[in-house]
């Protein structure tokens, strides 16, 4: 079936035109979070080459356990870029990011990276944009074929396995679409990924909306029974899939310093991530106690030099999460449209380029 839905052109040009992203652009806008005043440059008041000093604070940072949400957070741990920011990360590891989020509500967990599922929280005011991580790939539907399972058309009837608002949980939608199926053609469990994994290849379940390492799992198991019903890739032309860092607004308001420093680690864990990916796989594996061949094998779930390629070109990031808003606007996870600029907070993301750019 021709693949239409929404108007996003927009987003087409933007997601094949990131290796082509780069300068700079002006973002004068109100931050999320209401603070109308760019915070100082963490570094730019130091001399040439002198060393600046820091105020040592600590953050305890939410994760998931995968390359495209864990990546650039545990290269910023290893390499010491966060050190080098005068900040102490605790990493704490989750299973989604509806969790992740509302631990932060809790006040268990000060920052989260999240995939494209979650950011529908964030329109609805529940957490502020920061940083922007990378365009996931590493979503998919998956299906074994034993349950007789040959095209999406044939999920109707069938048990399928969702994490609720997750972004894998927006490509089952999408490959439902194309299929001239809905939810409710379909039987839905809620379960984590883990525990689908576990469901999929014991028979208990017929198919899963699932994500990278487990969608490698899953295929090394099931072997000539494992298909792969649809993906990020898939819907390219028709939706953004952004993975953001992000914290509550009034965290945002308290700590946007330590907000710039983070990204500032950030950006730099992003370059050594796009030049040195199989390395990042490899540590990452051990970090997460994950087989190393498991983690190899997904290195291509995110779109890392398009990240790179991305930095301080502000105009392209808006307009990705527009597109990524308009997926939730033609699904009615949202019913209005919400200004970017009131969940993102590009006046974050400019200075910790800035401080970035200067300091290279």
């Amino acid at each position: 079936m021709k693949k239409k839905l929404l108007s996003l052109a927009l987003a087409c040009g933007l997601v094949f035109s990131l290796a082509a992203c780069g300068g700079t652009s002006d973002t004068t806008q109100t931050p999320a979070g209401g603070n109308s005043e760019t915070p100082a440059p963490a570094a730019s008041e130091s001399p040439a080459g002198a060393t600046t000093e820091y105020e040592p604070a600590t953050v305890r940072v939410a994760y998931m356990p995968n390359l495209g949400s864990a990546s650039s957070l545990f290269t910023a741990i290893h390499q010491g870029y966060f050190e080098e920011v005068g900040l102490t990360v605790e990493p704490s590891q989750f299973s989604g990011g509806p969790a992740e989020i509302a631990a932060m509500a809790s006040g268990d967990i000060d920052i989260s990276q999240i995939g494209h599922g979650a950011h529908s929280l964030c329109i609805q005011g529940e957490a502020v944009v920061f940083a922007f991580d990378q365009l996931s790939q590493a979503d998919a539907v998956v299906a074994n074929k034993s349950k007789g399972i040959e095209t999406a058309a044939d999920l109707k009837g069938k048990t399928v396995a969702v994490s609720s608002g997750t972004s894998s949980e927006i490509i089952l939608q999408f490959v439902l679409q194309d299929a001239g199926l809905t939810m409710d053609d379909i039987e839905t469990v809620e379960m984590n990924v883990e525990g689908m994994t576990t469901a999929l290849l014991s028979g208990q379940i017929d198919a899963a909306a699932t994500w990278s390492p487990n969608t490698v799992t899953i295929e090394q198991a099931l072997g000539d029974d494992y298909l792969v019903l649809g993906t990020n890739n898939d819907y390219t032309d028709q939706a953004a899939f952004p993975s953001s860092f992000i914290c509550t607004p009034e965290y945002a308001e308290a700590n946007q310093d330590i907000l710039v420093r983070f990204s500032q680690a950030i950006l730099k864990a992003q370059v050594y991530r796009a030049a040195n990916i199989e390395e990042v796989a490899k540590t990452l594996a051990s970090d997460l106690d994950a087989p190393e061949d498991t983690m190899l094998l997904a290195v291509g779930e995110g779109n890392w030099q398009g990240a790179v390629d991305c930095m301080g070109d502000f105009d392209t990031i808006r307009s990705l999460y527009q597109a990524q808003q308009q997926v939730f606007l033609n699904n009615g996870t949202i019913t209005e449209e919400v200004p970017v600029d009131n969940y993102v907070d590009f006046n974050v993301m400019q200075t910790a380029y800035d401080n970035y750019s200067a300091a290279k």
